[in-house]
């Protein structure tokens, strides 16, 4: 699929009822007594997040049964398929389990290396923010379009956290945040749609993986935003977890470079 083409409506109608079956699920759970457990990497995992990525594979195997599967919880299945499917149940668990509603699910689809389509769902607020190749970007039904910023110093920076960043990836982020107009931090995958919907300038981040990012791609570029590593290539299956995203060509070059004062 080339940039030309544009994702069949098929995928989009069950990336959304995915959304809508892993929001139920998630709504159930918010702010009710659950036992919270610690990965090996001490992230938390509870059982929304299990129950959501379940009815999401559930819905996958019926639907399309020789797609492939890349869940965050549950690992992999058939995942050299020609259509991959790709998804964290529940992006920002630690603000899940807090009682704040800046979570998100996030569903990408995948032909190939390539992020074609993208969702973020945010089941508690009611946003959802869906992007797929060939077609605008839209947020609850509406097309959403980024904000013109024409540099970093008249930008609003936002990350998930200072604390996910190695020394050299924060001593490169700091670089872009002692330039930016403001910074926020603790947004998780909900940044990203506050950029595509123009509230938000940058967003920067280290340390994401495969789930973490494959859902934002076709969002923030069907907005009219630009998302690349740091190095500015884009964004593909085999890419490793450092992003930039800006809804302005311009403020994304201005901060490529530098970040590129300490990343290379």
């Amino acid at each position: 699929m080339t940039e030309t083409e544009t994702c069949p409506d098929g995928l989009v109608a069950l990336a959304n009822r995915m959304a809508d079956a892993s929001g139920a699920v998630i709504r159930r759970h918010f702010r009710q007594p659950f036992d919270i457990e610690q990965k090996v990497d001490s992230s938390p995992v509870t059982i929304a997040d299990r129950e959501a990525e379940q009815v999401i594979d559930r819905l996958l195997t019926e639907q399309r049964p020789l797609d492939g599967l890349i869940g965050e919880e549950f690992g992999a299945r058939q995942p050299d398929a020609d259509f991959v499917w790709v998804v964290d149940p529940i992006d920002g668990t630690r603000a899940f389990v807090t009682g704040k509603p800046t979570f998100g699910t996030l569903i990408a689809c995948l032909r190939g290396e390539e992020p074609i389509l993208g969702v973020i769902d945010q089941p508690i607020v009611g946003d959802r923010w869906v992007g797929a190749i060939g077609r605008p970007t839209l947020h609850n039904g509406t097309p959403a379009r980024t904000r013109p910023c024409p540099s970093v110093a008249e930008a609003r920076l936002s990350s998930t956290s200072p604390h996910a960043f190695d020394s050299d990836a924060l001593a490169a982020f700091e670089q872009v945040r002692r330039a930016a107009m403001d910074t926020i931090y603790g947004s998780d995958c909900y940044a990203y749609g506050l950029l595509a919907s123009g509230y938000l300038d940058l967003v920067v981040e280290s340390g994401l993986r495969l789930h973490d990012f494959a859902a934002l791609v076709a969002v923030v570029a069907g907005a009219g935003g630009t998302i690349t590593d740091w190095q500015g290539q884009p964004m593909r299956r085999s890419s490793k977890g450092q992003v930039i995203a800006a809804g302005d060509r311009r403020a994304h070059a201005a901060a490529l470079d530098l970040l590129g004062r300490k990343a290379a």
